[in-house]
């Protein structure tokens, strides 16, 4: 029998068949999505090529220093991402998202930036007990406001709720649990990257952007809303989640807090 393998090289070799890359092709910025078209976006504006794995969708730009993942949908595959990625020597990672909006005032292409979530997905407490709270990476959040107050962005702060049901929107009993809640938004990744990222001592945040506002009458979201979203606001958030990169790594270089030790002195 051959040598065991280790737990870093089993997640380098998943990684590259997922991705369909070497692992050396990896910046050490990264951005994560749920969105092919994001990729999309990002390869063609960057003049760099999309590649497909058996999972993940993915573009490598050196130039910028930044990579893009799209790693589908649902609690599981936010967790194995991050499973993977922790043992790559990438330094900042940032969630480019979408929610749905739960307060009257929000609109849709509005921004939110979660500084926490609600556990209500499951797959955080393979990584810790439910009592722990699931946080967004201090230093990324700084650099999500310090980008969109730079911007002059319309934002809101605030916590969401971390579901894997995705088909709730006509669930009675489940909207009454969620405005108990006070939730903010709604989505079904946020509290498990966060988890993960805590357990793994991966730097990362996420900038979420409102597509919809399920509970209002008229607010679900529809296949000709979604592509209005797309086409009004995927290139602003993309590129605001470049710049957010750029800004988390110089705040790495001046030790501002929050940062890990082994994203300092890079």
């Amino acid at each position: 029998m051959g040598d065991a393998v280790t737990e870093e090289q089993f997640a380098k070799d998943t990684l590259e068949r997922y991705a369909g890359c070497d692992v050396g092709d990896f910046q050490s910025n990264l951005l994560l999505t749920n969105f092919p078209r994001y990729v999309d976006y990002f390869a063609k504006t960057r003049g760099v090529k999309v590649i497909e794995g058996s999972m993940f969708k993915v573009a490598h730009s050196p130039e910028d220093g930044v990579s893009i993942l799209d790693f589908k949908i649902g609690s599981p595959a936010a967790a194995l991402v991050v499973d993977l990625c922790s043992f790559m020597p990438i330094k900042t990672s940032l969630l480019l998202g979408m929610c749905g909006g739960l307060r009257r005032r929000y609109k849709v292409g509005d921004y939110l930036v979660p500084v926490a979530s609600i556990r209500g997905e499951g797959t955080s407490d393979f990584y810790f007990p439910t009592e722990v709270p699931a946080l967004a990476n201090f230093l990324m959040q700084k650099a999500v406001t310090e980008v969109m107050e730079l911007q002059k962005c319309a934002y809101h702060i605030g916590i969401t709720f971390t579901t894997n049901m995705r088909f709730w929107e006509f669930n009675e009993e489940f909207k009454t649990r969620l405005k108990a809640t006070k939730a903010q938004a709604i989505e079904m990744e946020c509290a498990t990257l966060f988890a993960a990222s805590y357990k793994r001592k991966y730097t990362l945040g996420a900038l979420l952007l409102i597509s919809d506002l399920p509970l209002n009458v008229d607010g679900v979201k529809t296949k000709k809303s979604s592509e209005s979203v797309y086409d009004r606001h995927m290139a602003d958030h993309v590129e605001k989640g470049i710049a957010i990169l750029k800004v988390a790594r110089k705040m790495q270089e001046k030790h501002v807090k929050g940062a890990y030790h082994r994203n300092i002195g890079m």
